[in-house]
């Protein structure tokens, strides 16, 4: 084990902030580093690729502009600016934050990691990225990027999927932050995990860090980072109905607490059922006579710990006269402006 050997971070800094320098991506929200943009920015880049983020950073920004719109926002409204990004906690989160922003710092996003950490959606490495990208403190910032670039360099054998891996490397880690730079040496230590030393085939010979590394001496690479998963995956079968009339769609509201906790959604249950089973569920839940079923294509979603293997029918309604709790129903124009669809059910709203 070589984690306690912590001189491969000596000559760490010069060596990528000079990389860094060269040419590094051109991002909106590193050209602008403000609290309230690296704060969205970073919540919007968990579990989700950069370029998929750029547009809906964008026209979240413009719809919401500061702290105080986000904090003032309708949740509806929020949940469609969200739609598509998936993990619509992080935008329930976003406002609660917001709203603890404005009312115990009156509206300034603090600059403390301890501050921060006191905010709704806000952990420790968002609460170094905030810190040092917008208001260049010397904290460290350490995602799962920072910590291959680190494994690798040191052929640490700890495992990074235990938080406590990720304390002890960002205590061992902040000495050798230089004062002068700290926001630039956290965006490199990210940008070079993220180009250059990546999950799979890291681009070694590009790498300004390749002569400190020790796992590439080693040629070990693909040894680090150590993971040891302890959540299985496991696999669900659900049917989805489409239930529609000439006009409209029904939809329902998933429980508070939850996968997709508070997202509206199509009506679907656990289990695959027959066509027989559905029209009886629509006349029994929903208080409406079928009036034709076809079947759809399949659909799958993988989410984090689970994976939603997905069939369903469509089927055709006449016009209900009043909603039935907890189903609405929603006009297509309606339903594309206020409800925000998981994009789990986009695959069936292809039926319509």
């Amino acid at each position: 084990m070589e984690n306690g050997n912590i001189d491969r971070f000596d000559g760490l800094a010069p060596a990528l902030l000079a990389w860094y320098d060269a040419g590094h991506r051109e991002l909106p929200w590193r050209t602008e580093p403000t609290p309230y943009r690296v704060w969205i920015s970073e919540i919007m880049l968990q579990q989700t690729r950069v370029e998929a983020v750029k547009p809906y950073f964008a026209r979240f920004i413009d719809a919401l502009p500061d702290v105080y719109t986000l904090a003032n926002v309708e949740n509806e409204r929020l949940m469609k600016l969200w739609e598509g990004l998936g993990y619509y906690s992080r935008a329930r989160n976003l406002k609660a934050a917001a709203e603890r922003v404005v009312r115990v710092f009156a509206g300034a996003i603090p600059a403390s990691r301890e501050d921060l950490l006191t905010l709704p959606g806000i952990g420790s490495y968002t609460a170094g990225a905030i810190s040092a990208f917008a208001y260049n403190e010397r904290e460290p910032a350490v995602d799962g990027n920072v910590l291959r670039v680190l494994a690798r360099l040191r052929a640490d054998d700890r495992d990074v999927l235990d938080p406590h891996t990720k304390t002890a490397v960002e205590e061992e880690l902040r000495p050798y932050i230089p004062e002068d730079r700290p926001g630039d040496f956290g965006q490199a230590m990210i940008e070079i995990g993220a180009v250059v030393c990546t999950p799979k085939s890291p681009r070694c010979s590009e790498c300004p860090l390749r002569g400190l590394c020790r796992a590439h001496a080693l040629g070990a690479e693909g040894s680090y980072p150590v993971r040891i998963k302890k959540t299985p995956h496991r696999t669900e079968e659900r049917t989805v109905l489409v239930v529609v009339s000439d006009r409209s769609l029904a939809i329902c509201r998933r429980p508070d607490a939850g996968l997709l906790a508070g997202l509206w959604e199509l009506p679907n249950v656990e289990g695959y059922l027959s066509p027989d089973e559905a029209t009886a569920y629509v006349r029994r839940e929903m208080h409406l006579e079928p009036l034709r079923i076809e079947e759809t294509s399949p659909a799958k979603h993988v989410f984090t710990h689970i994976t939603w293997e997905m069939r369903g029918y469509r089927i055709r309604v006449a016009e209900p006269e009043t909603d039935v709790s907890p189903f609405v129903f929603a006009d297509r124009g309606t339903l594309s402006r206020r409800y925000a669809i998981p994009t789990a059910f986009a695959a069936f709203l292809k039926a319509l």
